[in-house]
């Protein structure tokens, strides 16, 4: 890492990235691994966001929240994995000051979005559910509008705090990031200045962007299953909990290793540990969301089957 100093503070150019892992057998496994799972995330999310775009029975407010939590997991696997795979083939994954702070923005956009988006969808199910009278009054395209605008504008919010105050830490010491992106915790680890702001922060955002979203949720789900209860047909019954049990577990995965990684006290976490779970958050839940939200759903996969039919008689 080059680094000039001008008086008492240093001005860091470039940082080395340590990787997921640094045994050289595991890294043209964890190579191929990736990149796999990266191909299906791009074209499971991609494919979900074209295929409401293009059918029309999909355009409702439950389809459109669908589509941009899948924008959303394409993008943030996007900023965390291809950078990641540099590291399984090259020696040293070099990435910019500018680069990581870039990466560390979209990463906390792309997060924080991905945690309301998330509460939205399931305050979408609830009113579905209980309400389902009310459904076009209460979901109408203003409240979506006002959904989705308020999902983005916390997303920026949060990232612009926390990049902000990341930019005025000095870097100097030739460290490397123990990590295989740029992300809060390890960068305040090589700081040579007083992090106390941003240990607050983290602390802080950390605890109400994950426990209002989940308190948020359990609420909602209590309510949907006191309602897929009261259904009398047991084939309803076993099916509505079905797709709620496959939900519940998808923000499980989600919220949980994020509590992992950002609620630890810091003489607690570990950097290793860290990374572990930071895969399930930024790589494999955007890999499994378009199957658990929508591939198990009829409209969808009918929507599918009839536009496979259409390209087939092209």
């Amino acid at each position: 890492m080059k680094n000039m100093a001008a008086g008492n503070h240093c001005i860091v150019t470039e940082f080395f990235l340590a990787g997921l892992s640094e045994k050289p057998e595991l890294q043209m496994p964890l190579f191929l691994l990736f990149i796999g799972i990266y191909v299906v995330t791009v074209v499971g999310n991609l494919g979900m966001i074209t295929l409401i775009g293009l059918s029309s029975h999909l355009h409702t407010p439950m389809y459109y929240l669908l589509s941009s939590l899948s924008f959303i997991d394409f993008c943030q696997s996007t900023v965390v994995t291809p950078k990641m795979l540099v590291s399984f083939v090259k020696e040293k994954n070099i990435i910019t000051y500018p680069g990581c702070m870039t990466q560390l923005y979209f990463f906390l956009f792309f997060a924080n979005a991905e945690c309301y988006m998330l509460v939205a969808m399931a305050y979408d199910r609830y009113v579905a559910i209980c309400n389902p009278l009310l459904y076009n009054v209460t979901m109408s395209y203003q409240i979506y509008i006002s959904l989705i605008s308020g999902v983005y504008i916390i997303g920026v919010f949060c990232a612009s705090v926390h990049t902000g105050f990341m930019t005025r830490i000095w870097f100097c010491k030739l460290d490397m990031i123990n990590h295989y992106f740029c992300d809060l915790l390890p960068l305040l680890k090589l700081a040579h200045s007083n992090t106390y702001i941003n240990e607050l922060l983290i602390l802080a955002f950390g605890t109400f962007n994950i426990c209002v979203p989940i308190l948020t949720i359990i609420t909602s789900y209590i309510f949907i299953i006191a309602s897929i209860l009261r259904i009398q047909s047991t084939e309803g019954r076993s099916k509505a909990f079905g797709t709620c049990s496959s939900h519940i577990l998808a923000v499980a995965v989600f919220f949980g290793s994020l509590a992992f990684m950002y609620l630890q006290p810091s003489s607690v976490n570990s950097m290793d540990q860290g990374k572990v779970s930071s895969v399930f958050y930024t790589i494999i839940v955007p890999m499994l969301n378009p199957v658990i939200y929508s591939l198990r759903n009829k409209d969808v996969t009918v929507a599918l089957r009839k536009m496979l039919k259409r390209k087939t008689f092209m």
